[in-house]
């Protein structure tokens, strides 16, 4: 289960303060639940399940799921998250433990987490399975990433906004590479808007995935 809009846009205004948080970033956050609807992959499915806890792994394998990225800075650490994002193995990963290891990323400041955004990548059962069958598989390499304008904005006008909960917008643009069985293969580019948590002094989390991307 998500947020409810009102904790969103709570959320959201204290990121980007006054009438431009109104107009433009609450736009970002609501509405998130009928917007995952492009492709086939944990970075864009339809029919995903958002479910509000993660899973822990079965068994001992952990997974494809790389260990979260221990980067201080918010543009680095967002194109990290991307391609984490956008890559996934069925032939040694289950749905499970996609899940479970995508939560790790997470900042642990539940006021600030929309976990829903984030497990609303991963397929539902039945696809996973179906993919799995087809020992879909996918990895990701990021072209550039860089704060969106209206975020910029919204920095230079109130600098001390961010204070509050040191949560920078970013976007990345890149190419995911997915394979199947009997060689086959394709590439599409993709394209992300993300919420990461940088305090000082301290690495980089992630908060939550807009809806919609914003250049």
């Amino acid at each position: 289960m998500g947020w409810s809009a009102n904790r969103r846009i709570l959320v959201v205004a204290l990121v980007l303060t006054g009438l431009l948080a109104v107009a433009a970033s609450v736009a970002w956050f609501t509405g998130r639940a009928d917007q995952h609807n492009t492709a086939r992959s944990p970075g864009a499915t339809s029919g995903a399940l958002a479910s509000p806890e993660a899973p822990k792994p079965h068994g001992k394998e952990p997974g494809s799921v790389p260990a979260p990225a221990q980067i201080a800075e918010p543009v680095a650490y967002a194109k990290a998250a991307a391609v984490m994002l956008w890559s996934y193995d069925t032939r040694t990963t289950s749905r499970d433990q996609q899940l479970a290891g995508m939560r790790e990323w997470m900042t642990k400041e539940t006021e600030y987490a929309d976990w829903a955004s984030v497990a609303g990548q991963v397929p539902d059962p039945l696809l996973w399975s179906r993919l799995a069958d087809q020992d879909q598989h996918a990895t990701a390499t990021v072209t550039e990433g860089h704060f969106p304008s209206a975020f910029k904005q919204a920095l230079a006008d109130d600098p001390s906004a961010i204070t509050e909960a040191y949560i920078y917008v970013v976007t990345v643009n890149g190419t995911q590479r997915i394979g199947w069985s009997k060689g086959g293969a394709g590439a599409e580019e993709r394209a992300v808007t993300l919420a990461v948590q940088c305090r000082p002094d301290h690495d980089c989390t992630l908060a939550a995935l807009a809806p919609t991307v914003t250049q």
